[in-house]
């Protein structure tokens, strides 16, 4: 549990960081594109040394979620899909109280299970939860911008 409260934390980019991600980003969405599906892995020149880093393909892929969350100036944390996360945990990653998540755990909104009288969220479903939530609001804010060019307010 230590090492994952340890991915937990955000790395928060500087303005360097900032600016390089999003040079960074550019370049390997490039390479994806001009290189689609052709292998599993990717090779990558580190300029220094010249030494040849063979990454996983679908590694890149999310490195290019990273970079542009980053260019963005966005904290980033990596969670892994199977992980389970404390009630705290899975609140500040949606930056809601913990009783609000609790909340939702006895809804069933989110899938969790009991480890004695502590309850472990799932990390995938804390995602899907994630993914719902912006696509409900997201539906939402269409619905009220069509609302309001229908009674001529925009």
């Amino acid at each position: 549990m230590a090492q994952l409260s340890a991915a937990l934390q955000p790395v928060q980019p500087g303005r360097e960081d900032v600016v390089a991600a999003d040079a960074a980003l550019s370049r390997v969405k490039e390479y994806l594109h001009s290189h689609p599906q052709q292998t599993d892995v990717v090779r990558v020149r580190v300029e220094e040394d010249d030494t040849v880093l063979v990454l996983p393909r679908a590694a890149v892929e999310l490195f290019t979620q990273i970079l542009a969350y980053m260019a963005a100036g966005h904290g980033v944390s990596v969670v892994p899909a199977d992980a389970e996360l404390t009630t705290q945990q899975a609140a500040d990653l949606l930056n809601v109280s913990r009783p609000y998540v609790i909340g939702l755990l006895e809804a069933g909104a989110i899938e969790y299970r009991k480890v004695g009288k502590h309850r472990r969220v799932k990390a995938a479903s804390l995602m899907e939860y994630m993914r719902n939530d912006d696509q409900r609001r997201r539906q939402a804010a269409d619905e009220l911008s069509a609302l309001t060019q229908e009674m001529g307010m925009a």
